[in-house]
């Protein structure tokens, strides 16, 4: 692990907080300071007391003694509080920007990994570097400048013990060295065995009905074995390397320490030094072992820390599919903006063909070949502003696929995407998002209160424009209903709410962004009569007041009676697409033999 990548994120996350490192240096070195004093007033109380010194002498060396041992105690209190403070402070900051990057990357990342591998490797890999950022190099210098006062202060006393025990100190930190660097692999792999369990876990308590309907417990509970197995094997194996930096470290310390109570005893006894200066140097020999053993405990520390380090380093190496707007746009010619009110869509001869990783989760059929199979295939149509599109198509046949490419989640593989005259890659993302709403069949609603699931924790939209919402939706007095009402809790997931009521907040969301483009994936297909008569009433004043460019996923053919035109999909190439009217009317059209064969949609185009 290069030097330059610890300098790196420890400048990045301490910089904001250099009056707190500052204050930490300043109690660490106290401390120091304060360490190596006392054994100098113990050396004066015991040669004082031997040579029948003066009561009141004795009595304030003791004084003095009390006092720098509690202020030593204050000290230690201090620098564990300050040095935690830093260490949180630092994680947070450095979890909000690994979230916020994973939010900001494209789907064919999140595709790859699943959300309890993610949580495991923002929240997991980092809580590992509290340490790091909040004592590791203060720490490290500290308790190398202790040893090297306590060095200095051995050779002021006698030359043959200061160099016998830096010697000591000098074997005992190439030894650390040594080991370390074969104990990082080690706890790499540990940190990823702990995410591969965490997303196994989080995946399959998520998928827990079907695992029961399907009878599916025994291989869940055989999975998650061998899964735990291959955790606890790497653990041992890491941890096994931290005992035997553990191990050797005290055994040099024992070493030492022997040495040093012979070489104290026998200048003792040869009369070179008084019995005050013996037990200095025997106190400070025992004093090593301090530092020595907290630069062990950091070198024990650094080696996860190395390995969540490489780790976070990897997700922010990791960057988008999704470039930002081409260099053509500069100051003087900035990225162009969408405008208000509906948007024209063009869809130009556009191919797609998602990674081979991608394709599990998404409406294509695999292929054979090396090659990932496309999905879309030489797409053409162009969708004037305020009319509205009926797409549909069998299950695969790249409608799901089409709407994610109009979010821009995927780039085309070829072709290209205009909303009015600018290329669909011009636009800055967050302009482009802001500019198309969609509601799906399966709505994502978390764990807050009515209003923010509403607004999406967006401040800036008042209780008055919610309020006009909802009553526009007729859902006010479902609202005014509810024990809080806009303050009521929400569970995750929308437990406690009815399949169509969650709908119908989604839609809510809609509304309150008042987009130029809406998408609605079969968004009635879930709901009672009642509760898809206000969703077909909402839709017609979502989409005609104001008029606004409409897209609707059907997989029912009532639901694009209200469409404008209609495009049909096959195999992910356009084998149909026109005004609606002018289609149910020609007798050798695909939409009128739909029409006339009164079935449903999956079996007609079957």
């Amino acid at each position: 692990m290069p030097l330059k990548q610890y300098g790196d994120l420890l400048v990045t996350y301490l910089r904001p907080q250099w009056s707190r490192v500052l204050l930490l240096t300043g109690l660490l070195f106290g401390g120091i300071g304060l360490q190596l004093i006392n054994p100098q007033v113990i050396r004066y109380f015991i040669d004082t007391a031997q040579s029948r010194g003066s009561q009141s002498a004795l009595a304030g060396a003791a004084l003095v003694f009390l006092i720098i041992a509690l202020a030593g105690r204050a000290i230690t209190l201090a620098t564990d509080y300050v040095a935690e403070n830093i260490g949180w402070t630092a994680t947070n900051a450095l979890r909000a920007d690994l979230t916020l990057h994973c939010l900001r990357l494209d789907m064919s990342f999140h595709k790859k990994r699943t959300p309890g591998e993610l949580i495991e490797r923002i929240d997991g890999d980092v809580t590992a570097l509290a340490n790091f950022f909040s004592r590791f190099v203060v720490n490290v210098l500290g308790n190398a400048v202790l040893v090297i006062g306590i060095l200095v202060l051995l050779f002021r006393e006698d030359a043959r013990v200061g160099a016998g025990l830096a010697l000591y100190a000098v074997v005992t930190l190439l030894a650390l060295r040594a080991i370390q660097n074969v104990a990082v692999a080690r706890w790499t792999a540990e940190r990823q065995a702990d995410a591969e369990l965490f997303g196994f876990v989080e995946e399959r308590i998520s998928g827990t009905e079907d695992i029961r309907a399907s009878g599916a417990e025994p291989y869940v509970m055989n999975r998650l074995y061998h899964l735990m197995r291959g955790t606890l094997e790497k653990n041992r194996a890491a941890r096994m390397m931290s005992n035997v930096t553990y191990v050797i470290t005290n055994f040099l310390f024992v070493m030492g320490y022997a040495v040093g109570l012979a070489l104290g005893a026998y200048l003792y006894t040869q009369g070179q030094v008084t019995i005050g200066a013996a037990f200095l140097i025997v106190y400070y020999i025992g004093m090593l072992s301090g530092p020595l053993e907290n630069i062990r405990t950091q070198a024990q520390d650094l080696q996860q820390a190395t390995a969540s380090i490489d780790r976070v380093g990897e997700l922010f190496r990791t960057q988008s599919r999704i470039p930002a707007p081409t260099p053509q746009w500069t100051e003087a010619k900035p990225v162009p903006a969408l405008p208000s009110g509906p948007l024209a869509v063009t869809f130009q001869n556009v191919c797609f063909a998602y990674n081979e990783a991608e394709t599990i989760n998404n409406d294509s059929t695999t292929g054979d070949g090396p090659s990932p199979p496309v999905v879309l295939h030489d797409v053409s149509f162009h969708l004037s502003p305020g009319r509205v599109l009926g797409l549909l198509g069998r299950t695969g046949s790249g409608k799901t696929t089409l709407s994610r490419l109009l979010f821009r989640l995927y780039d085309p593989t070829s072709g290209a995407i205009r909303f009015g005259d600018v290329d669909i890659r011009d636009i800055a993302l967050q302009d482009l998002r802001e500019h198309i709403g969609m509601v799906t069949q399966d709505v994502q609603l978390f764990q807050a209160t009515v209003r923010d699931n509403l607004t999406f924790f967006n401040r800036s939209i008042g209780d008055d424009q919610i309020e006009r919402v909802l009553r526009e939706l007729r859902l006010w007095d479902w609202a005014q209903s509810l024990p809080d009402g806009l303050n009521t809790p929400l569970a995750s997931g929308g437990q406690g709410l009815s399949a169509g009521e969650a709908q119908l907040l989604a839609f809510t969301r809609v509304f309150l962004k008042n987009p130029g483009l809406v998408i609605l994936d079969e968004a009635s297909s879930r709901m009672d009569p009642v509760t898809e008569n206000l969703l077909d009433q909402a839709v017609d004043r979502l989409f005609h007041a104001p008029p606004r460019t409409g897209i609707i996923i059907a997989h029912r053919l009532q639901t694009v009676q209200r469409a404008d035109d209609i495009l049909i999909l096959e195999h992910g190439s356009v084998v149909e697409y026109g005004a609606r009217e002018r289609l149910a009317a020609d007798p050798g059209s695909r939409f009128y033999s739909l029409l006339s064969a009164g079935a449903g949609l999956e079996e007609a185009l079957a």
